[in-house]
């Protein structure tokens, strides 16, 4: 075999090794992009899950230190992990029975930053009164320490 094939035949297993590498680098990223999509879905579930049984310390686990918040009627942006502690306290006090449903998730993940928008409603009781909302959510998560946890929301009711 003359050397000009040896090279050839070299070259082309090398590129055909090269192009394996980067497609199983692409399906990897496919694949963990995808698991960082459920993640973030499984902790708004978690989140809301810990909402319906009253377990604010459980729904805490989800928030981050900084997060921020412009609620269905907030005029001002609330700000920080206590105050969300105060706010959903509260909710979780005075609303009974609560169930929260998520419609047309969309999300974007980006390193460890992420986000998603999707529509909800949900329904409960707040005393003897029966309640029922709907709205559009945007919310934002960081990654750290392999946990995605929700650093801002936004939520707009729909009438």
């Amino acid at each position: 075999m003359n050397i000009q094939i040896k090279y050839g035949l070299l070259a082309s297993v090398l590129l055909t090794l090269l192009l394996c590498k980067l497609a199983f680098a692409a399906q990897q990223n496919e694949t963990s992009v995808a698991t960082d999509q459920q993640q973030i879905v499984d902790s708004i579930h978690a989140m809301w899950s810990a909402i319906e049984q009253d377990k604010l310390d459980e729904y805490l686990k989800y928030i981050h230190d900084d997060y921020s918040v412009f609620g269905e009627g907030d005029v001002y942006l609330h700000q920080g992990k206590d105050k969300e502690r105060r706010d959903i306290g509260d909710f979780i006090n005075r609303a009974k029975g609560v169930r929260t449903f998520m419609h047309q998730p969309e999300i974007t993940v980006r390193g460890d930053t992420a986000w998603i928008t999707y529509y909800w409603n949900d329904a409960g009781m707040i005393g003897d009164d029966r309640y029922t909302s709907r709205g559009k959510s945007t919310r934002i998560f960081v990654k750290e320490n392999s946990r995605w946890l929700c650093i801002h929301s936004h939520f707009t009711a729909i009438p």
